[in-house]
């Protein structure tokens, strides 16, 4: 996609900016590739740089409720200082890497409802430094991801919506302050114990933590909660990895062993994962202090089957990353306090 716009710090008659995307989409850990075209006018323009920035839709926890903004999470120059004539043009090839971290937005060519993800390009001039509109691309699985997404095609689940939420996981270690949602609805045999299901990706360039957290129905004597699960497994294993049985496996030990939480993190209950992925079943407070519960869960790639029964039940349709801080500023404006 192009989108131009003439530089609304320099008035009319500046120069105007084209951002060219040469692959429309990539895979976390990938890369972006394009050029931004810059076209001087009426007169000599100095600029400072270039930058490219990765904005996605968020959600973040705010006092009694949650606000929902774009928030970019990701951030470099692809040019330093330069000068055009009047009337002169130039190009300026790029190669984005992307995060492994990135969320996925697309799953065998179908959007996921809920997400998005762009690309904001951002001239500095002396005049001032103007942002760009976003540039569209998706997101898409890698082949580790594929076998999870794959598994939960094959056991009936029903895709809801997915979502972006700022904090951290609990026992997970990131890069980016936020982490994706992936929704299900369960596969009908386990619709009278759990409401839905959440899956979260977190790769980096040789491993994938899958966190799953079940809405646990409520019984006649005791409350609804949340169990969780997660467990790593390296990209090249994913593959061999029969994540239909184990995803089937976590489900029933929701339902035998849910009631049974642990306090602060994960239970030691529950043998139904095999070593070397070190499953952890139990409960907590998935938005306590920024941290959210989860367990340990693979990735794989795959074909798709199952997939399109999957998004057939779609509900209703810094170079290296922002702090916690930068992000509720991203999303409030300026008119926060400190401790928010």
């Amino acid at each position: 996609m192009i989108f131009k716009r003439v530089l609304g710090s320099l008035g009319i008659g500046g120069p105007t900016v084209d951002t060219v995307l040469h692959t429309p989409s990539c895979v976390p850990g990938g890369a972006l590739r394009g050029e931004v075209r810059v076209q001087a006018a009426d007169y000599d323009v100095e600029f400072q740089r270039i930058s490219l920035g990765l904005v996605t839709r968020m959600e973040v926890e705010h006092g009694d409720g949650e606000a929902v903004g774009d928030v970019e999470f990701f951030k470099v120059d692809v040019s330093g200082g330069f000068r055009l004539k009047a009337g002169q043009s130039t190009a300026v090839p790029f190669e984005l890497a992307v995060p492994w971290e990135t969320p996925v937005t697309a799953v065998y060519g179908t959007p996921l409802h809920g997400m998005s993800m762009g690309v904001r390009t951002e001239l500095a001039v002396a005049a001032g430094v103007d942002k760009g509109d976003l540039d569209a691309f998706a997101v898409t699985p890698l082949p580790s991801q594929e076998a999870v997404l794959d598994a939960f095609g094959a056991l009936g689940f029903r895709f809801k919506g997915a979502d972006v939420e700022h904090g951290r996981l609990h026992g997970v270690d990131q890069r980016l302050p936020f982490y994706q949602e992936i929704e299900f609805y369960p596969p009908p045999q386990y619709q009278g114990t759990i409401n839905e299901v959440e899956l979260t990706f977190v790769a980096d360039p040789w491993n994938l933590t899958v966190v799953l957290e079940a809405d646990k129905r409520g019984g006649l004597f005791s409350e609804g909660h949340d169990a969780f699960g997660r467990f790593t497994v390296a990209h090249a294993d994913a593959a061999h990895t029969d994540w239909t049985a184990q995803i089937a496996s976590w489900l029933d030990a929701v339902g035998s062993h849910g009631s049974h939480g642990s306090h602060g993190g994960y239970g030691a209950q529950g043998g139904h994962f095999a070593p070397p992925h070190q499953p952890h079943y139990g409960h907590h407070d998935p938005h306590g202090h920024g941290q959210h519960g989860h367990g340990d869960h693979g990735h794989h790639g795959g074909g798709g089957p199952g997939w399109g029964g999957v998004a057939a039940g779609v509900a209703g349709g810094m170079v290296a990353g922002y702090v916690a801080g930068e992000v509720f500023d991203e999303v409030f404006g300026d008119d926060e306090d400190s401790e928010d």
